[in-house]
């Protein structure tokens, strides 16, 4: 058993000891941590204010973007102003969620004496919303104890008791409208158009004073606002429109099909931009900066950055030649159609370009529907030819490059007939030619001899025309260094490369081939073509870009931005003597005795050229099969020869038909080529 010391000493704890001491050190600790925060707060609103004032500015700062900014203005290559914009000054309104019904009557009474609105518009249906929008008690009298509580037991809604409210106003209530009331019930109706909380237009084009009304008192009318947009004006009218192309209205925004390009680019789904052609192709110069706006309150927004119209161009279109070219176009379509045997015809095209450059100088086709003349200028880029002979300087090419003949080399024009096939003749018989008079009388028999010396063999009447597929390919590939049967690569954002045959089946398509007959060309490959002649061999992009310029605060031209120069995109494969020789034909066609060409482009201005018809077919009763044989004509030329300025290319499809009761073939090319010709001149060198 343990034993109790009883002589120890118990310890006594000293328990205040303890608490002051523990206290102490929680007051220091205190003391710290109130040090700390003394220094923080120091730091944070002595030290480190700006730089928090400036954070919560950028917290609290909320700006939004104006409408799309006005776009760039297009110039011809004088330099004038062939798409402008117009501003367009709006008033809308939008409702905020606290505004109540009777607030939004009361704001119609006060803005309504501001602005000319007609009320002409205004239905019975629209008079009737109003009155039980302005008279809520004595509407609720016209519906009965039982009626309302249907409301309750779910068996009608409260949009059906408002419909039976709005049924029992009375004709003789509605007539005790003043005029101020009928302005009011207008602007209200036009206030709630649409989703309740979406923006509304209320009036467009407003005047001076009625947009000054609105913008200097938007703070006080809760929801009402300006808005300045534009919109495009053409100040030569139609002329060249449907290529000038078209740009979407606000309500359009972007279009669906390319919606996720644009937003990636940073439009908004509102934005205007270019639809189609120029408007389209150019977008990216065109556009311009939105304003920058920051919201005050609720409903008012401050100005804090100026938008910014878009970026100028000038096209190489002369508006003055394009006007006269389609002003040509219009009365010779009109002409042409009443002539005999024009029963299929409907529209010619043109194109003059600047061999040099490959810049488009004007560009147009008029088509006739019904007894009115149309714009059809779209076609150039879309719509494919038979070309016939116009074609034949290429084929001679191909002639002279494979050996099949020499230059100066005669052979006996006459119709020829190979195993399987129907004979094969010039328009008539020209007896012993060289390659000089086969352009100039456009020989198809000189082609086909050719053609068949090209192939391998020789002619000889009542012959076997093997298939040979590298013939095909060896013109082929010819046509295509002109442009023909390949996208010329002009700058619009539409355009077909024509039709060529996917499989070569038949050897006798070979000498379809050698006189246009085989494959189709839009008018601008063809025009491609005769600029690849005119200038020597260099197949250049056809364009219309010429410049883009800074935009400007005035009316002037900013600084060059881009000067588009011209684009070689291949040379023809092909000895200098060869092209020569191919010239030197074109010019026969214009100006030997019994030349194709002459007569259509005036000696005077010493030109070089090609005349082309050719068979066409048509489906004439829409039933998709092909059934009448009609003719096409057409005309490539350039002027000087020796130092062309200018080219042009006609076509005038299904001009006349050889089946017709009546044999007369239209000379319609032959006169728009003329007519056209004589103005250029006329305009550049009188």
């Amino acid at each position: 058993m343990k034993r109790l010391n009883l002589n120890k000493k118990e310890k006594i704890v000293n328990y205040n000891q303890i608490i002051s001491k523990r206290f102490l050190v929680f007051l220091v600790v205190l003391l710290i941590l109130f040090g700390v925060l003394g220094i923080k707060l120091y730091s944070v609103m002595v030290v480190d204010h700006s730089q928090y004032e400036e954070s919560l500015k950028e917290l609290s700062y909320t700006t939004v973007e104006g409408t799309s900014a006005p776009r760039g203005r297009i110039y011809d290559r004088n330099y004038n102003i062939i798409v402008d914009n117009k501003a367009i000054k709006s008033i809308t309104y939008k409702k905020e969620k606290s505004v109540s019904t009777s607030d939004m009557i009361e704001l119609a009474y006060e803005v309504a004496p501001h602005l000319d609105l007609s009320y002409s518009n205004l239905t019975g249906r629209a008079k009737r919303e109003f009155f039980l929008a302005k008279y809520p008690d004595l509407c609720d009298k016209k519906v009965t104890k039982k009626e309302r509580e249907k409301v309750t037991t779910g068996e009608i809604s409260s949009t059906d008791l408002d419909e039976l409210k709005i049924e029992r106003i009375t004709d003789e209530e509605l007539a005790q409208f003043s005029d101020s009331d009928l302005r009011a019930a207008y602007l209200y109706y036009l206030m709630n158009r649409g989703y309740t909380y979406d923006e509304k237009i209320i009036k467009e084009e407003a005047s001076d004073e009625e947009y000054a009304y609105i913008a200097e008192n938007n703070s006080d009318l809760e929801g009402f606002n300006t808005k300045l947009d534009w919109e495009r004006v053409y100040p030569y009218g139609d002329t060249f429109r449907s290529i000038l192309g078209t740009v979407s209205t606000t309500t359009q925004g972007l279009p669906a099909d390319e919606k996720d390009t644009y937003l990636a680019q940073g439009y908004a789904l509102n934005d205007r931009v270019g639809l189609s052609y120029i408007e389209k192709e150019y977008e990216e110069y065109l556009r311009g900066e939105k304003a920058e706006y920051e919201v005050v309150n609720s409903h008012e927004l401050k100005l804090v950055k100026d938008g910014k119209r878009g970026n100028d161009i000038v096209l190489s279109i002369d508006i003055e030649l394009q006007q006269e070219l389609e002003r040509i176009l219009t009365e010779q379509v009109l002409q042409a159609k009443n002539e005999p045997n024009t029963t299929y015809y409907d529209h010619s095209s043109v194109v003059i370009q600047d061999p040099n450059t490959g810049e488009i100088l004007a560009m147009a086709s008029k088509k006739i529907v019904g007894d009115k003349v149309v714009d059809n200028t779209t076609s150039i880029m879309t719509s494919a030819i038979t070309p016939g002979s116009v074609v034949k300087g290429a084929s001679m090419l191909v002639a002279y490059n494979t050996g099949a003949v020499k230059i100066g080399e005669y052979m006996i024009d006459e119709c020829i007939k190979v195993a399987g096939a129907p004979e094969k003749c010039s328009s008539v018989t020209l007896g012993r030619i060289d390659d000089i008079t086969a352009l100039a009388k456009s020989s198809n028999v000189y082609q086909f001899k050719a053609a068949i010396r090209v192939n391998g063999q020789e002619y000889s009447r009542g012959m076997r025309l093997n298939f040979n597929q590298s013939a095909f390919d060896t013109y082929r590939n010819i046509y295509h260094s002109f442009g023909l049967g390949v996208l010329t690569g002009i700058d619009l954002p539409v355009e077909d490369d024509g039709y060529g045959a996917e499989e070569d089946t038949s050897a006798g398509n070979l000498l379809d081939f050698v006189m246009g007959q085989y494959e189709t060309y839009t008018p601008l490959q063809l025009s491609q073509y005769i600029t690849t002649i005119a200038n020597g061999g260099s197949r250049l992009t056809p364009h219309l870009l010429k410049e883009v310029h800074a935009a400007t605060e005035d009316s002037s031209l900013g600084e060059t931005i881009l000067t588009v120069e011209k684009e070689v995109l291949n040379t023809i494969d092909t000895e200098p003597q060869y092209m020569a020789r191919v010239k030197e034909g074109f010019y026969a066609v214009m100006h030997a005795n019994g030349g194709y060409g002459r007569g259509y482009i005036d000696d005077k201005w010493d030109s070089a050229g090609k005349t082309g018809t050719s068979q066409s077919f048509i489906d004439t009763d829409g039933n998709g099969i092909i059934d009448t044989e009609t003719i096409t004509s057409s005309f490539v030329g350039y002027a000087p020869a020796d130092n062309p300025v200018m080219s042009i290319i006609v076509t005038s499809p299904n001009s006349s038909h050889p089946n017709s009761s009546i044999d007369y073939a239209s000379l319609v090319t032959l006169h728009i080529t003329k007519a056209v010709t004589d103005k250029f001149f006329e305009l550049y060198y009188s």
